[in-house]
């Protein structure tokens, strides 16, 4: 998801929830995802179901979605993506939870939009791919174009 502020684009990224994540920010964010129940099941109605899980945030109806393809996560996991416009309000709220050590909590504690350059801090390093790829997409640029070609 992401929204259009003041003319700059922000991305909605969320944290993994559970005590391992508690007290780490930065390079651990990312986009709200998961896993296929069955072999046939549609990547695109597995990512729809697993935002919505994730983040309570319902979709607009009139929502449009760019593809932004997959990328390989260093975990070797695929990750595959789309992107969707979002500049009404809404409440994030835990809605999904794992169990783990007879432990329970929320597979994502905390979601909000970001700024590309704060996104870039925040976000998994091989997902940051996929905010350059909506970049690219909308055909945005801004002064962070000269530091991301320079590798910072």
């Amino acid at each position: 998801m992401y929204r259009i502020r003041n003319s700059n684009l922000e991305v909605f990224l969320v944290h993994p929830g559970g005590p391992f994540w508690e007290n780490k920010d930065l390079g651990v964010w990312g986009i709200p995802k998961g896993e296929r129940d069955d072999l046939e099941e549609d990547f695109f109605d597995v990512a729809k179901r697993e935002f919505c899980e994730e983040t309570s945030i319902d979709i607009p109806k009139n929502a449009k979605f760019i593809s932004l393809g997959n990328i390989k996560q260093a975990n070797s996991k695929i990750v595959h993506a789309w992107a969707f416009l979002n500049n009404e309000k809404f409440e994030f709220k835990c809605t999904s939870y794992v169990e783990r050590d007879g432990m329970r909590f929320c597979e994502v504690d905390k979601g909000k939009f970001f700024s590309i350059e704060d996104a870039k801090k925040k976000i998994l390093n091989s997902q940051f791919e996929l905010v350059q790829r909506l970049r690219k997409e909308l055909n945005i640029k801004n002064n962070f174009d000269k530091q991301v070609k320079l590798g910072f």
